[in-house]
């Protein structure tokens, strides 16, 4: 996975930043499971969104699956570590408040950090995606004097580096698994 890089996915956060390059996604890449699977873990059941219009979409991924949502809620970026469990799951969120990288393996909490703040990273070891930070040309020192145009791109790769799991643009356009999240959402 050590080819993949920004470009690889720059389709995917232009599908979620609006003509003002404001951007909304939530994803979370996960290795070996499927999108019933995957949806199971974090408590979704598939059907028809609920009144919010809030939910998750599962998508099948080359080496796993990969959950999309809709909504602010954040729920899959909480429970990355749920997902992991016996597998890796690393999740990727950019929104206009806040942003956000979050790596798990067997439902530990490896690494975590801001997008715009890797030297501040915490976890059980976080300095493993090193590597792999560097090569994607992230501000891992804060050393830089600009941070990259394409932040979120770069941290989309990352995901895929860490997971194996690869979303390509046709097989987003193939129809979801979709449940509501209205269940589950952290501000009731």
């Amino acid at each position: 996975m050590g080819d993949v890089t920004a470009a690889t996915y720059e389709w995917l956060y232009r599908e979620f930043t609006d003509d003002a390059d404001a951007t909304w996604l939530y994803a979370c890449f996960i290795r070996d499971l499927s999108p019933e699977v995957a949806l199971q873990r974090i408590g979704v059941t598939p059907g028809p969104l609920g009144e919010s219009g809030f939910g998750v979409a599962a998508y099948k991924g080359g080496g796993g699956a990969v959950l999309i949502e809709c909504g602010w809620a954040g729920i899959i970026h909480d429970r990355a570590d749920l997902l992991s469990v016996d597998t890796v799951a690393a999740s990727v969120f950019a929104t206009t408040e806040n942003d956000g990288f979050t790596y798990c393996v067997d439902g530990h909490l490896i690494t975590t950090f801001d997008l715009y703040s890797y030297p501040d990273r915490s976890g059980s070891d976080p300095d493993r995606l090193q590597a792999d930070v560097e090569a994607l040309g992230m501000n891992v020192d804060g050393e830089l004097p600009e941070f990259p145009s394409d932040v979120v791109c770069r941290a989309l790769a990352l995901a895929e580096r860490t997971t194996g799991v690869h979303l390509s643009p046709a097989r987003y356009a193939d129809p979801a698994l979709i449940g509501s999240t209205d269940h589950l959402d952290p501000y009731r």
